[in-house]
């Protein structure tokens, strides 16, 4: 069943960061390992093809898997594959996700590589001026710093658009306008879920790369109860402590 973008309603200030990745892994826990092979298949499918062309597919398989499980309902590995019965929203979605992130870091690449030769060029007996090296660097520092918090609002705003496309069968352009929508009027919430998130991952990258997958499903699972805290969930009694009354 589709929903009318425009008679949607979603709620302010409703995320609760804690509580996400509390809900997130109970959601998870009777099939951790089966939710750990999904992610880790969908990542490298997703990676396969630039511009996440199929990560948007697999990213509508794992949050299907997620939304079956909170309704109670049987889940199987080949679910992840359903995912592309959304192929084309998703796709769309992944598109206006990643063309904003190549024309913000593009130009600051070109910039940097045209900068190095400059500095070379103008190098005296191979060496060049230690103070040109420090501005060039502390310039940079303080680009490639705009450009991480660029993309970290890129991520709250886009959090509920793979979600929306699934749950509500949005079409791509409105899911990702009504993410963006929703990612602002609960902005702050969402970045404090999102940076637990990345120290979750952060941590597992600690015990080397493998173990970034293995806390990947308690971050799709969260943003799942997110996306449950400000929209509701359809056919879905929630259990979840109330968030503030606040409409949009």
């Amino acid at each position: 069943m589709s929903f009318p973008f425009h008679e949607m309603e979603f709620k302010r200030g409703a995320v609760q960061p804690v509580e996400c990745i509390k809900a997130g892994w109970e959601l998870i826990r009777s099939q951790y390992w089966l939710f750990v092979g999904m992610t880790v298949v969908g990542i490298m499918i997703g990676s396969v093809v630039p511009l996440g062309i199929l990560m948007g597919p697999m990213m509508c398989g794992i949050y299907l898997a997620l939304f079956q499980t909170r309704r109670g309902q049987p889940i199987e590995f080949g679910l992840l594959f359903k995912g592309f019965d959304y192929f084309g929203d998703a796709v769309i979605a992944a598109l206006l996700h990643m063309i904003p992130i190549v024309i913000i870091i593009a130009p600051a690449y070109v910039l940097y590589i045209v900068g190095m030769f400059g500095m070379v060029a103008s190098s005296q007996n191979g060496e060049p001026n230690p103070g040109a090296m420090l501005g060039f660097f502390g310039f940079f520092a303080v680009v490639w710093l705009v450009i991480m918090l660029l993309l970290i609002v890129l991520s709250v705003l886009f959090s509920f658009a793979y979600p929306l496309i699934v749950e509500r069968r949005l079409k791509g352009f409105d899911a990702v306008k009504l993410s963006v929508r929703a990612g602002f009027a609960n902005f702050w919430r969402l970045l404090g879920m999102l940076i637990l998130n990345g120290l979750l991952t952060f941590v597992g990258l600690l015990f080397c790369y493998v173990g970034a997958f293995l806390v990947m499903p308690i971050g799709f699972a969260a943003i799942a109860v997110a996306y449950e805290q400000v929209f509701g969930l359809s056919e879905v009694k929630s259990n979840l402590p109330p968030p503030p009354p606040s409409f949009a």
